[in-house]
């Protein structure tokens, strides 16, 4: 039996206010914790892509560095397990990563909620690094809430891996957003290939309208060619996994909350499709004209629809939960 959850840490500029109203966010609003609806994670939590090297045990542990962004790059370190050499970073102006020490004393976990790193194109005259878009936030403000709302022993911190490093292996779950400028490497290609034919589960999430869509859907045809792209049903275990999903929602960046829409570009309807391999194993599944991510990263504040909030939490405790159980 894997050990408890470990205490959440506080993130930095999430005011004692704000961990206040997601608690209450989990306990009041409709996410509810039932005995019934416990997820099998904890039967689950130790699965693995097949491959992984299991002997290489210290798991990477990240911290934000203080280096503010600079020509489009904003500094991660990661520290993989028994890696002390620097990295190359990624091509086309994506972040700058470096491996340190070990595990830098802390234990492992059966869940990482792992961010893709990924080589990224141009925003109009710049470069940018848009893995990173609500990062590191959303991401941790998502494990508050998934700590809460099944048995489930998650590391509590941001965890971001480049798809090129073969250490992605090691985790079941990979979320990967903002992919309408997606701007894969060779290496890259292949990680994420051999990652999702391994075992490995993709969420992606965060782009919009038809242009952000021909960009994504040419990238991930170069990793997997010989899968089509389908919407997945209504009646898909994913949708049921934790919380009985009935309706997919647009959910809205904040920016567009305040200001009465909740579409971007001409992405009106959401979609939620996905990629299946021969066994009917959902490889890839993807969120298209909605932004999960930043429901997560403005839950606690007053002006963000808690009927959006409330959606994004499920979806995304369903997608890792099938990513830990299939």
């Amino acid at each position: 039996m894997p050990p408890p959850p470990s205490k959440p840490v506080l993130p930095s500029g999430l005011g004692l206010s704000a961990l206040a109203a997601l608690a209450l966010l989990v306990t009041s609003s409709g996410v509810f914790v039932r005995d019934e609806q416990r997820a099998p994670a904890r039967a689950a939590a130790a699965a693995a892509p097949a491959g992984a090297d299991e002997s290489r045990i210290p798991p990477p542990t990240q911290r934000i560095t203080d280096q503010a962004f600079s020509a489009g790059t904003r500094g991660v370190a990661l520290r993989p397990a028994r890696r002390t050499a620097q990295a190359a970073a990624p091509a086309h102006g994506a972040a700058a990563v470096t491996t340190a020490d070990p595990n830098d004393g802390r234990r492992i976990h059966s869940f990482y909620f792992t961010r893709g790193v990924y080589s990224s194109g141009t925003s109009g005259y710049r470069r940018f690094d848009s893995w990173a878009t609500d990062f590191p936030k959303s991401d941790r403000q998502f494990l508050i809430v998934l700590q809460r709302l099944v048995d489930i022993d998650a590391y509590e911190l941001e965890h971001p891996v480049r798809l090129d490093d073969p250490e992605l292996r090691r985790f079941p779950f990979l979320y990967l957003l903002e992919v309408g400028y997606l701007r894969m490497t060779p290496a890259e290609v292949k990680g994420l290939r051999e990652y999702l034919l391994a075992g490995g589960f993709a969420m992606v999430d965060d782009f919009w309208g038809s242009r952000e869509w021909a960009n994504f859907e040419a990238e991930i045809r170069r990793v997997l060619p010989e899968y089509p792209i389908v919407e997945i049903p209504l009646d898909h275990p994913i949708f049921k996994m934790v919380y009985r999903i009935d309706e997919i929602l647009q959910v809205p960046m904040i920016g567009n909350i305040r200001s009465g829409r909740t579409w971007e570009q001409d992405g009106y309807v959401p979609h939620v499709r996905g990629i299946f391999d021969d066994q009917e194993r959902l490889l890839v599944a993807i969120n298209w004209n909605t932004d999960l991510g930043d429901a997560w990263e403005w839950a606690e504040q007053p002006d963000y629809p808690m009927k959006y909030s409330n959606f994004a939490l499920q979806m995304g405790v369903n997608f890792v939960i099938y990513a830990m159980s299939h």
